[in-house]
């Protein structure tokens, strides 16, 4: 996570977090694969949580997908 996409160091270790607890939860079905996660543009500090649960949302689709 660069500082050009949040610049703040708090909100970079906001965002780390939540992603990481994602990851975690949605670790058995996705041990297969190798993710990197990238903001494509600046997140203001009020949207870095729904940013955390559309990855969040996007890693359970990723699980559902490989249990099949």
């Amino acid at each position: 996570m660069g500082r050009k996409a949040l610049p703040r160091a708090v909100d970079r270790n906001r965002f780390k977090r939540k992603v990481r607890e994602a990851l975690r939860a949605a670790r058995p079905g996705i041990e297969r694969y190798d993710l990197i996660v990238r903001l494509k543009r600046p997140a203001p500090g009020p949207e870095l949580g729904s940013a955390a649960d559309e990855a969040a949302s996007m890693l359970a689709v990723l699980s559902a997908s490989a249990a099949t």
